[in-house]
């Protein structure tokens, strides 16, 4: 039995922040007892990804309200916005850890206890590859921003704690087999490390996320594919123009004008556009489709003709034919 859609979004967003809640606790605990400035910061990209992980479990449970008077297009911007919530927040992190590392090696300190901090980074490691491999299949089935940059968010704390459980583990070697060599300088420069692939992560959300809230066109291919299926129905349709198109979470929303011969009915005219709203919708989910019907009449404006489905010879015997009228 396949689980419902809205359901399992919950779910893994409620997984998100149970498993970044525990992760957190044992990172704040290690990175105190070492003394360490990479595993705190590792500490503190897990509280962003925990507060990420909130905003997602509140955007996807919102996000699929159903329309209603004050939102006629529906909810599904939440998803939006809280990614770009999440993006600012990261981003506000890496300059935060960039900070202390730069004041940690101007100030050193010792690092000690590395076998807990390795071991609570490889416990990091193994939670965030499953919970962020489930979260990410979840947000690809259900299409949903939210869980896909919770997603992200973890699958990059999986680098950034291998790399600081390969920093660490790097001064422990350096401590049993050189120890006359101070390794500890290693510690900000990985938090510094792991600094840079959060603003990188951050980066990508950024732009995913205000793309849809900037009413950005939809995916290249799904519009390549609605324009090849506007041209199956020539001759009947004898082209279209002013297609636009957007996204609001997982809605699709789709507009275009549809030029159709003179003679033909309105019953028959508003039957091809049911029909088209209706394929669309059941290619393309949740699609949300309008069309505007139009007589062709010979005049053939450029917005038109860069339309056009007819040959020139089909152009000038309509033009003939509205001239003889």
């Amino acid at each position: 039995m396949t689980m419902n859609p809205i359901r399992q979004k919950k779910i893994a967003a409620y997984i998100s922040v149970l498993s970044n809640s525990t992760l957190i606790v044992l990172k704040v605990m290690a990175g105190i007892l070492a003394g360490s400035i990479s595993i705190i910061s590792e500490a503190i990209h897990s509280g962003i990804d925990l507060i990420a992980a909130i905003a997602a479990t509140f955007a996807v449970s919102k996000s699929d309200a159903p329309a209603d008077d004050d939102h006629p297009y529906g909810h599904g911007k939440l998803e939006n916005v809280s990614g770009f919530f999440e993006a600012i927040l990261i981003l506000g992190a890496a300059l935060w850890i960039t900070y202390e590392a730069v004041m940690r090696l101007i100030h050193p300190k010792p690092v000690e206890m590395l076998g807990w901090g390795i071991a609570v980074m490889f416990v990091s490691s193994l939670v965030n590859v499953l919970v962020g491999t489930y979260m990410l299949k979840v947000s690809e089935r259900a299409d949903s921003i939210a869980l896909r940059a919770d997603a992200w968010h973890l699958l990059t704390d999986v680098y950034t704690s291998l790399g600081v459980m390969g920093g660490l583990t790097l001064i422990w070697l350096g401590d049993t087999l050189l120890p006359s060599i101070n390794f500890d300088w290693l510690d900000p420069l990985i938090a510094m490390g792991v600094a840079l692939l959060i603003v990188r992560a951050g980066w990508r959300l950024t732009v995913e996320s205000v793309r849809d809230l900037l009413d950005t066109s939809i995916e290249k291919g799904d519009e390549d594919w609605i324009k090849k299926y506007f041209h199956s129905f020539y001759p009947v349709v004898r082209g279209f123009h002013h297609l636009r198109t957007r996204r609001s979470g997982v809605n699709r929303f789709l507009e275009v004008h549809l030029v159709v011969d003179g003679k033909m009915t309105v019953s028959d005219a508003h039957n091809i556009s049911e029909q088209m709203e209706n394929e669309i919708a059941e290619t393309m989910a949740h699609a949300m489709v309008s069309i505007h019907v139009e007589p062709c009449d010979g005049k053939c404006k450029p917005v038109c003709l860069k339309g056009c489905l007819l040959t020139e010879e089909e152009r000038n015997k309509v033009r003939n034919t509205a001239t003889l009228k």
